[in-house]
């Protein structure tokens, strides 16, 4: 029988300038300096510690070190090449002393160079970085040599090995004049990137950038290329992030303008712009902060001294009431009266009914909004319910703040935006003041579900479930504009949200159900459930998922992916770079890590990569704790909930330890249900006792016979 060749030997190819490739057999155990001195031996070349080995693919070119030649498998080619230090050596000789040909050459190459850490490292240890800023300062770069050198700085920067703080005011206005004047799209991406990191790393780089980076000129930057507007959109988001709470709705009131929303609408929501991961997130970003402003009303009581608020109250029984302008004297009696009609709570003090946060004062903000800006439905919807007996009124005040309530939790107002959501409503870009039309919307909606529910006083709690439920389903179909919520939200009527409750409640009684039958056979096909929901998991890490790739520092790096993938034995999980559309084949992903390394699964906190770090994408991590390779774990950060679960099932399912997500759950129920209803298809109707019948004693004796005679 043959011998099976070492796991840790794998045969490539290596490639050099001039040379004609080797063959050779890589081992993993061998010292990499060792097999470099075998290839310039080979290639009768002198000196081999000036060399080092690089990848030798399209999107990965890196130089090869202890920690990242694992990643070579079986079919590589590689390239030898001078070694990093000789290497940027070479191109800061040529920056400094060569003429204007070979100065853009080196700085080509510096740029693909630079998002090596390798490489990179040793470029700033040479102070290369100093000259990089010095050049940009200067201004005397132009057109593709000012982009590549532009790019070369944001790479420098991206591992963190500088702090964003030893750049100056010099550098930035510099910068800053590249923003704000036409250049070419590489140049404007890389500068708009630069001063988006300036605002969120630096100390004291906001104000100025803020000074002088006009909303106006980054409005030119959304009507641009594709990449260009995503990180205009990234730098807006970061001024709003940054800014006080005044400026911010300064910031805010210019980008609800009509003009600037038409310049989105136009030129990122309806040209498919928006369907990149990226932008997706940059807007979903900048509909949260912009979000994020109703915080402070939604989280503020009324006052008992705020005449303001009082006005508004009186304004809603004016416009309700008063309506043609009679406006006849009433006495307290009168006033109270009308309050209650209005169906506040509390029709002495309506005041009292905007205590409890949140939603706070919002709730009057959207009220009065409504009043004002669409009286015909406000007082329609007012004088219609005063009609009704007093049991059947839809109470309009306790309604709003319970609806305000409701959208604010469903749009989540107040939370921080998250590293990986990319879910936006791009109907929050089609108007001036978006929060408070959905609320008028759904005020109507809630009346109208109210009638048909004809709901009492008793039923409030189950109309706002309703409600809720209405606005939640047709949020999650992502209507472009308030027309088309208002027209799903007329679609999914109570009859309709009834329906649906109905199936999910069914299913939930018969699983519920504790009749002994039903559960000892519940118990009995459980684990041919778990074992299909395994097999779904195993095949959908088959299919592979990309990652968005993560800085040291643990901030999201744009459009850098990468993809894993598991083999279709469940033997071997592949990995390596990859674009943002790309779907890579397990051959053409250059690393892989057999399963069997893999000591243990960490998530959230327990990740390497997220200890010490308070982030709101830490509870989407996880970890592949290794064990037998020089690499000690696998860090990944997964794009959403659902993929989380789904990988950490299946790595637990590979693993032979129980599956413990809330998706495994989930699918458990949902299965387990059906399964059962399939199976007691024939006792339909046949009413299951909750305990099974005694079974009868034994016979007196077993001699059963009988004569034929």
């Amino acid at each position: 029988m043959p011998t099976m060749k070492d796991s840790y030997i794998v045969k490539i190819a290596v490639e050099m300038t001039e040379q004609v490739p080797q063959l050779i057999e890589f081992n993993q155990k061998q010292p990499l300096a060792a097999i470099i001195q075998e290839l310039c031996n080979g290639w009768n070349l002198t000196d081999p510690d000036q060399y080092a080995l690089q990848f030798n693919d399209s999107n990965n070119n890196n130089y090869i070190t202890e920690k990242n030649r694992n990643e070579i498998k079986n079919g590589s080619v590689l390239r030898l090449n001078f070694s990093p230090s000789k290497t940027a050596q070479d191109i800061l000789h040529k920056l400094n002393t060569g003429n204007a040909e070979e100065k853009a050459a080196a700085m080509t190459k510096l740029s693909v160079l630079s998002a090596d850490m390798t490489f990179a490292l040793e470029f700033i240890n040479k102070q290369g970085l100093t000259l990089i800023i010095k050049q940009i300062e200067k201004g005397t770069c132009k057109g593709t040599v000012l982009a590549h050198t532009l790019l070369s700085f944001v790479e420098l920067m991206e591992p963190g090995i500088v702090s964003w703080d030893v750049l100056n005011g010099e550098f930035i206005t510099r910068v800053a004049n590249l923003v704000n004047t036409a250049q070419e799209a590489q140049v404007t991406q890389a500068a708009l990137s630069i001063l988006e990191n300036v605002i969120l790393n630096s100390t004291e780089g906001y104000s100025q950038v803020e000074r002088e980076i006009p909303i106006t000129s980054l409005m030119t930057h959304l009507q641009a290329a594709s990449v260009v507007q995503q990180n205009a959109v990234a730098l807006i988001n970061a001024l709003l992030s940054r800014a006080d709470v005044t400026k911010r709705r300064s910031l805010a009131q210019t980008l609800t303008s009509k003009q600037v929303r038409t310049v989105i609408q136009n030129n990122i929501l309806q040209t498919g712009a928006s369907s990149g991961a990226e932008m997706a997130h940059q807007l979903y970003v900048l509909q949260t902060l912009m979000l994020g402003l109703l915080e402070q009303r939604m989280l503020t009581k009324m006052d008992p001294q705020d005449q303001d608020g009082h006005d508004k109250i009186k304004e809603l029984r004016r416009i309700a009431f008063d309506s043609e302008g009679a406006g006849s004297l009433r006495g307290v009696q009168g006033f109270t009266r009308d309050y209650k009609k209005l169906g506040f709570k509390n029709d002495i003090n309506p005041a009292l009914d905007f205590t409890e946060t949140p939603p706070g004062l919002l709730a009057l903000d959207c009220m009065i909004y409504f009043a004002r800006n669409h009286a015909e439905n406000y007082t329609k919807l007012v004088l219609e319910n005063s009609c009704r007996a007093d049991e059947h009124e839809c109470p309009f005040g306790r309604a709003s703040v319970e609806l305000v309530r409701i959208l604010c939790e469903l749009l989540k107002i107040g939370e921080a935006p998250s590293e990986q959501c990319v879910a936006y409503q791009p109907l929050f870009f089609t108007h001036d003041h978006p929060f408070e039309e959905c609320y008028c919307i759904c005020i109507v909606l809630l009346n109208k579900t109210w009638k048909e529910m004809r709901a009492t006083a008793e039923d409030f709690g189950k109309v706002a479930g309703v409600v809720r439920e209405q606005i939640s389903r047709a949020l999650e179909m992502s209507p472009s504009s308030l027309d088309q919520l208002k027209t799903k939200l007329q679609s999914l009527t109570y009859s309709e949200i009834t329906q649906l409750w109905q199936l999910e409640r069914n299913t939930r009684e018969e699983w519920e159900s504790h009749a002994k039958p039903v559960v000892e056979l519940r118990e009995l096909i459980t684990p041919e459930i778990l074992s299909l929901i395994k097999q779904q998991r195993l095949g959908y890490l088959v299919e592979g998922t990309r990652f968005t790739k993560y800085s040291p520092r643990g901030q999201r790096i744009k459009d850098k992916f990468w993809y894993m993938r598991l083999s279709p034995n469940h033997k071997i999980l592949h990995y390596g770079d990859c674009d943002e559309k790309s779907t890579p084949s397990a051959e053409e992903l250059p690393s892989k890590l057999a399963v069997s390394d893999i000591r243990a699964l960490l998530i959230g906190k327990e990740c390497p990569h997220m200890r010490g770090k308070k982030a709101s994408h830490t509870q989407l991590a996880f970890s592949l704790a290794l064990e037998g390779v020089d690499l000690q774990s696998l860090d990944c950060v997964a794009p959403d909930d659902l993929t989380l679960a789904y990988w950490t099932d299946g790595i637990n399912g590979l693993l032979g330890q129980r599956m413990t997500s809330k998706e495994t759950e989930k699918d458990l129920d949902t299965l387990l249900s059906m399964e059962i209803k399939l199976r007691l298809l024939d006792a339909e109707g046949v009413a299951i006792p909750q305990d099974p019948p005694p079974i009868p004693p034994d016979p007196p004796h077993y001699h059963f016979c009988y004569d034929l005679k």
